[in-house]
């Protein structure tokens, strides 16, 4: 018996389309990749789940989405505690895995909010534990009595771990929600001043306390800790990026821009806060870039 379920290898639906799993997908890729950062090893958690819901007699299961939930949790966790001991050896700063989507994912502002690189940033000073209570419940809605058995935690506890949560990550998310529309119109000066080189240019769409944060992962260059302020940032880009061919794409439910120079790649996403740049997040360790040519499918 595992989670009151009995188990058993004959009880997969004939039809493949029929079977929840399938159904539920992308919902519990969505999950895995809030929990992880990572499309990679969301994957690979749903891998990890598909084996044991393989294995699952189905006509014990009363709420397949609630199970399934449980068990990418589970799996997701375990990963996590993984990978926070290998992001302790990364080489500089470590960023999300960024996604290409449509802009049908940002119709869903709290979804497009909750995948952007902005907020998964964040959800990387949580424990592991509190990064599972905050994206199930916060995101996902699902009920505490849930979160509890998917974390081995009392609903009570689940309820003290979901106020910490959310406490630290208010303390730390942009304060200010822009439209779509101002973003993509801040990034194309950005984007425009990027491809001049000239200084002034990047400087006047930047805040005065501007922080860019750059991934290379020892694959790439890039600046190895947080550069902070206008003129510092505005300079390093200018001589990195000089000439360099720009385009704008959608990036984890917003408007961002990928960054081509000398063969080497670098996705690029902004927070814009009263019409300036606060926060730069450039990745181009080239491990986190594969997945930049086929929209991914994200769903709550």
């Amino acid at each position: 018996m595992i989670d009151g379920m009995t188990h058993s290898s004959t009880a997969a639906p004939a039809d493949p389309a029929d079977d929840p799993f399938v159904g539920l997908r992308t919902l519990l890729f969505t999950v895995a990749y809030e929990m992880l950062g990572s499309a990679a090893d969301a994957e690979d958690v749903l891998q990890e789940s598909w084996l044991r819901w393989a294995e699952t007699d189905r006509a014990q299961v009363r709420d397949p989405r609630a199970y399934l939930i449980r068990v990418v949790t589970r799996q997701a966790l375990n990963r996590l505690r993984t990978v926070s001991r290998r992001r302790e050896d990364y080489v500089g700063e470590w960023l999300p895995e960024p996604l290409l989507t449509g802009p049908d994912v940002a119709e869903d502002v709290e979804l497009a909010e909750s995948v952007s690189i902005a907020m998964l940033t964040v959800l990387e000073t949580l424990g592991p534990t509190e990064r599972a209570v905050f994206v199930l419940r916060e995101v996902f809605d699902v009920p505490y009595g849930e979160i509890a058995e998917a974390v081995g935690k009392s609903a009570a506890a689940v309820r003290q771990i979901a106020r910490r949560a959310r406490d630290h990550v208010a303390a730390r998310r942009p304060r200010v929600r822009v439209s779509h529309a101002e973003q993509q119109a801040v990034l194309e000066r950005f984007l425009a001043a990027l491809r001049t080189g000239r200084l002034q240019e990047l400087m006047e769409v930047m805040a005065p306390d501007v922080v860019l944060i750059a991934d290379g992962g020892g694959a790439a260059s890039a600046a190895q800790a947080p550069v902070h302020g206008a003129e510092l940032v505005a300079t390093l880009l200018s001589r990195a990026n000089r000439d360099a061919a720009t385009s704008a794409l959608w990036l984890n439910g917003a408007p961002a821009a990928r960054i081509e120079r000398d063969g080497r790649s670098a996705a690029v996403s902004v927070v814009v806060e009263s019409g300036l740049i606060t926060r730069i997040y450039a990745v181009a360790n080239p491990d986190k870039l594969a997945r930049l040519e086929e929209p991914a499918q994200l769903a709550r």
